[in-house]
């Protein structure tokens, strides 16, 4: 650890030790206009899609009130904007796996969960969607 790190109190809790703490970030149903299907009419619009994430997060020892010092969910809603905007995804399967593993891509998070529902294809159901989960690989 640099003396930098020791001064800002930057010192980040590793995952393996006993003491880490944990926290849950989550994003309650965000719902998105998104181009996502397989059949022909889906691919000619949008359609809305429901994410839900719960991401389970190594706690900071010192949160001391600072946002640079937790898992940011505006950022997150950020992230998920970004990759459903990217363009037409065939599979909610394939949306839900680039969205675990750009939660993954900060080091705090250990596990993702992803729900996505597609809300507006059956008129009988409220949803229709996959939900994954995606464990950070030890090093």
């Amino acid at each position: 650890m640099t003396q930098a790190e020791k001064a800002l109190g930057k010192i980040a809790a590793h995952p393996s030790t006993a003491a880490a703490r944990m926290m849950k970030v989550l994003v309650r149903d965000l719902v998105l206009p998104a181009r996502i299907g397989v059949y022909q009419h889906e691919k000619l619009g949008t359609q809305r899609v429901r994410i839900n994430l719960e991401l389970i997060c190594t706690e900071h020892p010192a949160i001391k009130d600072d946002l640079n010092n937790v898992v940011n969910y505006a950022e997150l809603v950020g992230q998920v904007r970004a990759i459903v905007d990217a363009g037409h995804i065939n599979l909610v399967e394939t949306l839900a796996y680039r969205i675990a593993q750009a939660c993954l891509d900060d080091r705090r998070v250990q596990t993702a969960k992803v729900r996505i529902e597609k809300l507006d294809v059956f008129e009988e159901a409220d949803s229709v969607g996959v939900e994954i989960e995606r464990v950070r690989n030890p090093r």
